[in-house]
């Protein structure tokens, strides 16, 4: 068992929270009891992940994707109703961390991601105004881009999109989680034969051609399941509490 502050706090100190601005408020989004024996993580607070979480009496559910995004709907009415009332009538705490996820460098989107696909990282630069948001480096093999997609989807379970030239050979690689479909081309200046994210868009298509860059798009859901997962076993460890990972199947 553990104070939710304390939970909380550590978790704000590791990821650096405040230090990155975001569309989302990292950390606390809706308080509940004030102490935390089982601790459930999940990509995003959709209500599925929720009723889960109030069948397992968990304490708190920490996501990824949380609430309060800039430029939503601001009144709790219909889904966001539904959604607050099965947080508050269970007294869950529901705890987000969005782009500190993404950038931290041990327990991050990116850094599982770049183990997960067995590439060995040369270097971070900042992005959009992020700091180490797009990460880069090289592959032990080259491999053709079939091998390479078919290594992402065995580690993440779907097949990626494969956007760009045909034939060719990838080495060296960039990746950043989720819907960074616009670093492509900043990418592209880094030297690489290929870039990896989550979504891509429609314009993505025809710049991964022109640019003849390999752009494989391996799902925004699917490139962020790792960061949350671990930062709850880090914490589980971290107080002796009990954590449980659910994974809502999302397709995009």
């Amino acid at each position: 068992m553990v104070e939710t502050h304390t939970l909380i706090a550590h978790a704000h100190a590791l990821l650096d929270a405040d230090a990155v601005r975001d569309w989302s408020p990292n950390g606390l989004q809706v308080e509940g009891r004030h102490e935390v024996r089982r601790l459930m993580t999940g990509v995003t607070a959709c209500q599925p992940l929720l009723e889960a979480a109030v069948e397992w009496q968990a304490d708190m559910v920490l996501v990824h994707h949380g609430w309060f995004w800039k430029g939503e709907p601001s009144r709790v009415i219909g889904m966001r109703r539904r959604r607050m009332q099965t947080v508050l009538g269970a007294d869950i705490n529901l705890v987000a961390y969005h782009l500190p996820l993404d950038i931290h460098p041990d327990l991050g989107n990116n850094a599982e991601l770049g183990r997960l696909f067995e590439i060995e990282v040369d270097g971070r630069v900042d992005a959009g105004g992020i700091p180490g948001l797009l990460w880069h480096g090289r592959l032990a093999d080259t491999l053709t881009p079939e091998a390479f997609a078919a290594r992402i989807a065995a580690v993440l379970g779907r097949q990626p999109v494969h956007l760009g030239p045909q034939g060719g050979s990838i080495r060296r690689v960039a990746w950043c989680s989720g819907a960074a479909h616009d670093l492509l081309e900043q990418a592209h200046e880094l030297g690489v034969d290929a870039f990896v994210t989550g979504e891509v868009a429609e314009r993505t298509t025809h710049l991964a051609r022109e640019l003849g860059l390999h752009c494989l798009a391996a799902g925004h859901h699917a490139t962020e399941r790792c960061g949350v997962r671990a930062l709850g076993e880090h914490l589980a460890a971290r107080f002796d509490i009990e954590h449980r990972f659910v994974d809502i199947d999302n397709p995009v």
